[in-house]
């Protein structure tokens, strides 16, 4: 049964359904606010200098590729990547600077001779986040909510409930972190693995320790023409599908009747389709396109992830002391956490990220220049930001850049430009510039998070970063799957 499907968002995970469902023969539209695909994957260029502006990771890269298998095309035509030999480099309050290599005799030494942990201490633990990612990957990950009492029943589940203590609800991720290690600096560096999505590894579940799973054991990549190539590449793979693409197009309604989503409404008409799939915060979609949401209530309710001040810099000298990515941590990890959810501020001492894709893209800067995305996490927008207040993060980030490496940076920027939470929110709807949806700060998370459809509004399907499994280039990719699956089983 071939379909009319309106996709409402061409960020990563309405590009990845577009191209699942274009491949199996139904008719595909795409509507995109934005006058370009990619969601909060984006790039801008000014005067010989090219900017990531989104995420900045590469992982679980076979999520990708299956995207171009089902196409029949090979995804290193498209996307080619390589691994990275150096996860991150991170630069402690203690003056220690630590490299997380993949090369296990490199990581040895580093963590011999910089650390009070062993190589032992540090395999443990990642065998942990390793078997509690296979074990929840299958439930949590790659599969809706349970919709049927049978789905109990089914092997994944089943081999869950065997286990259910191995995922370790009941501590957090700090908890777990201070048992497995004794070094201070090590600590904090697997604390970090919560802001990937959003989150307070003080509350957040132990569960959510499996991140590193990821990027420590699978590997850490990067698209060798930068992390937009993906979404430009998924997007070309889906013209050449026969997908249809309408920019500059914000749908402003999803038109429902008797319980049911029977199309939407763009610049004041209506479009008929017998499924839509939202790739939209689903925070907005319940505030603005659909009356009387099932859910809204419990949305408003939920706690807002974390967001992200970003200062995109264009330095007219090279840092041989700097990798790709680079993470100068906080004096008071704790306290910036408690200031971002408690205080809805600014920590004095925040964690400075500093991704610079010029380290192995060099077309993305001028010779002898490099380009600096340097990122802090900040609460959502409350109301709080304004020139003042950027004003004042943004000497904050130059002073510790400063410390930690010895220079003098603001005489080195020669261009810039700044997102703060209203402009994330203003570009991609992202519901007062929070980045994954709702935070993932209490042990139920997992379950509270928004499923990818209702049964109380058929035909409406749901994937990105704001719903089940959650945000990042692989959960998006996941998700989409899951909607692929979802209307497979529906209408197939």
């Amino acid at each position: 049964m071939n379909m009319k499907v309106g996709v409402i968002g061409a960020g990563i995970g309405g590009l990845a359904v577009a191209l699942r469902l274009a491949a199996k023969g139904h008719h595909v539209t795409v509507y995109e606010k934005n006058s370009k695909p990619g969601g909060k994957i984006s790039e801008f260029r000014v005067n010989g200098y090219r900017f990531d502006t989104g995420p900045s990771l590469f992982t679980l890269p076979e999520l990708t590729k299956e995207l171009f298998d089902i196409c029949g095309e090979s995804i290193d035509e498209w996307i080619p990547y390589e691994s990275l030999p150096t996860n991150c480099k991170y630069f402690f309050p203690d003056g220690t600077v630590f490299n997380f290599y993949q090369d296990k005799e490199q990581l040895t030494e580093e963590i011999n001779t910089k650390t009070k942990d062993s190589i032992e201490d540090l395999q443990k633990r990642l065998d942990k986040s390793e078997e509690v990612y296979n074990l929840s990957a299958p439930v949590f990950l790659f599969r809706p909510f349970a919709r049927k009492l049978s789905d109990f029943n089914t092997p994944p589940y089943k081999k869950i409930a065997k286990k259910l203590f191995k995922l370790d609800f009941f501590r957090t991720m700090n908890q777990a972190n201070k048992k497995d290690f004794s070094d201070e600096n090590l600590i904090q560096l697997f604390n970090r693995y919560a802001t990937y999505n959003g989150s307070d590894p003080h509350k957040a579940p132990a569960t959510l320790n499996m991140i590193a799973h990821l990027e420590n054991n699978i590997g850490a990549y990067f698209p060798l023409k930068g992390m937009y190539s993906i979404a430009d590449s998924l997007y070309r793979l889906a013209l050449l599908k026969g997908v249809e693409f309408c920019f500059d197009s914000p749908v402003s309604r999803i038109i429902t009747e008797n319980k049911k989503a029977t199309g939407i409404t763009i610049h004041n008409r209506k479009e008929l389709y017998d499924v839509v799939v939202s790739d939209v915060d689903v925070r907005y979609v319940a505030n603005n396109m659909i009356e009387n949401y099932p859910l809204k209530k419990r949305l408003n309710k939920g706690e807002p992830s974390s967001s992200a001040m970003i200062f995109y810099w264009g330095i007219n000298r090279t840092f041989d002391n700097l990798e790709l990515h680079n993470i100068l941590f906080s004096g008071d990890y704790k306290d910036e956490f408690r200031k971002i959810f408690k205080e809805k501020t600014v920590s004095k001492d925040p964690t400075v990220y500093i991704f610079i894709s010029s380290k192995l893209v060099k077309e993305d800067a001028p010779v002898g220049c490099e380009n600096w995305f340097v990122m802090i996490n900040v609460p959502s927008n409350s109301g709080q930001y304004n020139k003042e207040m950027t004003a004042r993060i943004r000497k904050r980030i130059i002073a510790k850049i400063n410390q930690e490496l010895d220079t003098d940076i603001e005489k080195y920027i020669e261009e810039e430009k700044i997102a703060c939470p209203v402009a994330i929110e203003a570009a991609t709807n992202s519901v007062d510039g929070a980045l994954y949806g709702i935070s993932s700060n209490s042990m139920f998370s997992a379950f509270l998070r928004h499923p990818n459809s209702l049964k109380k509004i058929r035909n409406l399907y749901f994937t990105g970063g704001s719903v089940h499994p959650g945000g990042g280039i692989p959960l998006c990719l996941a998700n989409a799957k899951i909607v692929d699956d979802l209307i497979a089983e529906d209408y197939e």
